[in-house]
């Protein structure tokens, strides 16, 4: 058994077995020597059951049993209540281990998913670039269910070792001579161990591709349809998925065959181990029957363990490419954190932008750019041209090649801007509200809302009509609740007024509204939050007349900055906001 599983991780990255007791260490020392001493107890009390049936069947020749009790033999009454006793603290026994391993096994699942789940949140935006959408629903989802499976072989592996141990110890107890037989067992363990691993490590491997495949083919399937419908492709569409399930189905076959024949295999091993133990105690004429029929009872109880042994060594070998998959997302190095020592200037206060330079994806570099509280800066350009990459720089998610920027008279390094700018709110035109309910989505954004709150932010973005039969409990994953396109992006940006952020950027975030519902929903926004930075990301003209400042990225990669409203009527405007909030502007 060791064997197989040295070769197969020999065929794997050096680091996984570390790694892999690293993500032992949440669960705690203790529950694990718990589970192993519960384990001991279950095996050494199971052996124990399975030897005091003996001298019920054979109670005038059991002298290895009765020669170990001083005083008077054994009356059958004790013998029946001695393996009723044994058998009860057996069955507890393995209760409460089986328990703590699901215990252990469920709560290894949800770190698993924790971590790596937290791992990609605190990830640079650089690091998630070649990642597929695809993929990181796989590793958060079915990828995990994988490892934790492994997990749970693991510890159905260290049961059946713990009791192969005591149960060839209990029967070499029972009858010395029978330890000629030990070799003959240990060389049908071995061959089993390392019959098809290599196969089996192989086809899982493929297996976690074929999954991710799947998940990529399956990914935002309502708007896929109506994609693959215009185009009338269904035929090909139902070829194309029916051969990657075809792909997957064939890889859960092999390993279910494989599986089936180490089965077997086991099976007809366990049977030349049997038989080399009776022709031992054939030509040991020292070995009575009484004692030959326990030792057939303990390594019977091995039967069982076998078979699972197997197949928890396939579950194993499946878990490796799923580990090591999950390894390389949960491994991701995090962003260095803000400069949290820096208070920020709240509202009110214009920031100046004197150098933002971009290296990658595409050289870009913008100047004297003014970034005005309840003003609205259009971002504009041809597409591929570098658009998200500044509004990504602007929201402190990617670090620049250079930066300087200026706040109340204090020069900002880019650590400074991301502190100040950690206040803020970004909408990307693909982003889907992934909360169950209306209610559940505004909370997120402002966990302290009220309901009356929400509601003004749902009237200000045009959604209470729609939701006035189940209001803030209308359901965003059912049909009574569905949303469209428009009235999700509606919804988003209700966030963004409950939020109330220093800078809030909208990529592209109300593409999916029609120009004039465009116009009135961020004219209400720009209205409701005068101390706001938006920076709106958009073709449309209709956008262009509520712009304060435009940003145009031309095709020489020059981003030219033009102010649309004069300093005069800047600071009459800024002096009725504050008014009307009570805000003291500097």
């Amino acid at each position: 058994m060791p064997s197989a599983w040295t070769g197969v991780l020999r065929d794997r990255v050096n680091g996984l077995p570390r790694s892999f007791f690293a993500t032992l260490t949440p669960l705690g020392p203790l529950r694990i020597v718990a589970y192993v001493v519960l384990s001991l107890g279950s095996a050494l009390t199971g052996g124990v059951a399975a030897l005091l049936v003996v001298p019920l069947i054979q109670p005038g020749s059991t002298a290895w049993f009765d020669g170990r009790w001083p005083g008077a033999p054994v009356g059958m009454e004790m013998r029946a209540a001695l393996f009723l006793v044994a058998s009860a603290v057996f069955a507890l026994v393995r209760w409460q281990a089986a328990r703590l391993a699901a215990r252990l096994a469920s709560g290894y699942g949800m770190q698993l998913r924790a971590r790596v789940h937290d791992s990609l949140i605190e990830a640079p935006l650089s690091s998630l670039a070649d990642a597929t959408s695809a993929e990181l629903a796989n590793v958060l989802t079915h990828n995990v269910e994988i490892v934790t499976q492994g997990f749970n072989a693991l510890l159905q592996l260290l049961v059946a070792g713990i009791t192969t141990v005591v149960s060839l110890a209990l029967a070499l107890w029972v009858s010395p001579p029978l330890v000629l037989a030990v070799p003959v067992i240990v060389a049908c363990s071995l061959i089993a161990a390392r019959f098809s691993s290599r196969e089996h490590a192989a086809v899982s491997r493929q297996y976690v591709a074929d999954m991710t495949r799947l998940f990529w083919m399956s990914e935002d399937f309502p708007r896929r349809w109506r994609h693959i419908k215009s185009f009338g492709q269904e035929q090909a569409e139902k070829a194309s998925h029916a051969a990657a399930s075809a792909q997957l189905g064939n890889g859960h076959r092999r390993q279910m065959e494989l599986i089936a024949s180490g089965r077997l295999l086991l099976e007809l091993l366990a049977a030349l181990g049997i038989a080399a133990i009776f022709l031992v105690a054939y030509c040991w004429r020292g070995v009575d029957q009484a004692s030959l029929i326990a030792v057939c009872l303990l390594l019977g109880r091995l039967l069982p363990y076998l078979v699972y042994t197997r197949q928890s060594f396939h579950q194993l070998a499946s878990a490796i490419p799923a580990f090591e998959l999950w390894c390389r997302y949960a491994g991701m190095a995090p962003s260095p954190p803000a400069n949290r020592e820096y208070v920020p200037a709240q509202g009110w206060l214009p920031m100046r932008i004197e150098t933002l330079a971009l290296a990658d994806p595409v050289p870009l570099r913008v100047t004297d750019l003014w970034l005005h509280p309840g003003e609205l800066l259009l971002i504009s350009g041809d597409s591929g041209i570098g658009k998200t990459s500044l509004a990504d720089v602007l929201a402190g998610m990617i670090r620049p090649a250079a930066f300087t920027a200026w706040l109340d008279g204090c020069r900002m390094d880019f650590d400074a801007y991301r502190a100040w700018v950690r206040n803020g709110a970004y909408i990307s035109q693909s982003v889907r509200p992934w909360q169950r309910t209306v209610r559940d989505c505004l909370r997120w954004a402002a966990a302290d809302a009220t309901d009356a709150a929400m509601h003004a932010a749902l009237v200000d973005v045009g959604l209470d009509k729609r939701l006035a039969g189940q209001g803030l409990d209308a359901t965003l994953d059912g049909s009574s609740g569905r949303l469209s396109g428009g009235e999700l992006q509606r919804l988003l940006l209700a966030q963004v007024l409950l939020r109330r952020p220093a800078l809030a950027i909208l990529d592209e975030a109300t593409n999916a509204l029609d120009a004039g519902a465009e116009a009135r929903v961020l004219s209400m926004v720009k209205q409701r939050l005068p101390g706001t930075i938006l920076v709106v990301i958009s073709h449309r003209a209709s956008v262009a007349d509520l712009a304060d400042s435009s940003l145009v990225i031309g095709s020489d990669l020059v981003a030219s900055v033009t102010a649309l409203v004069d300093e005069e009527g800047r600071g009459a405007r800024l002096l009725a906001d504050a008014g009307r909030t009570g805000t003291t502007v500097r």
